[in-house]
């Protein structure tokens, strides 16, 4: 079974502060296991499914090669040769922490891994997570999901 989890949150737990707009607004570390038979690359999204517009994405990666099996901390933060990143929901082509508003409640934080049928995804310099992600939709095979809490 196809699975995703970060070593630095439980399934459904709180977020860490470190990996927050609040703290050092690092990438968790995220490790993924079992994927399908047939997997040519992964793709990587985060989602603040809380956020008062609607979905808000802090985070779009793909081209990551099949023999990957997670990403380390901090690797949403710098330029990487491993994988492509699509602009975010703040304008910036990175991993940008929870930040919801204050007295907002407890937002969730959907990290999504997809299982993919190709070895890449062309990535354009202005392209949204959101127009990546359906880019690589008709390509995924398999999806895993782990989900973080924040509230300030």
């Amino acid at each position: 079974m196809f699975t995703l989890r970060s070593p630095a949150f439980a399934e459904g737990g709180a977020i860490p502060r470190k990996y927050t707009h609040d703290g050092e607004n690092l990438s968790p570390p995220l490790v993924w296991s079992d994927p399908p038979r047939g997997t040519r690359s992964f793709a990587l999204i985060c989602e603040d499914t809380d956020a008062p517009i609607g979905a808000f994405r802090h985070w779009a990666i793909c081209n990551i090669p099949a023999d990957q099996r997670g990403l380390m901390e901090g690797t949403g933060n710098r330029p990487t040769e491993i994988c492509e990143f699509a602009q975010n929901d703040f304008g910036r082509a990175a991993y940008d922490g929870p930040a919801p508003p204050r007295g907002h409640g407890v937002h969730h934080y959907h990290f999504k891994v997809a299982a993919l049928d190709v070895d890449e995804v062309e990535v354009l310099p202005e392209q949204s997570a959101a127009e990546l992600w359906a880019l690589v939709a008709p390509h995924i095979i398999a999806e895993a999901e782990t989900v973080g809490t924040y509230q300030r």
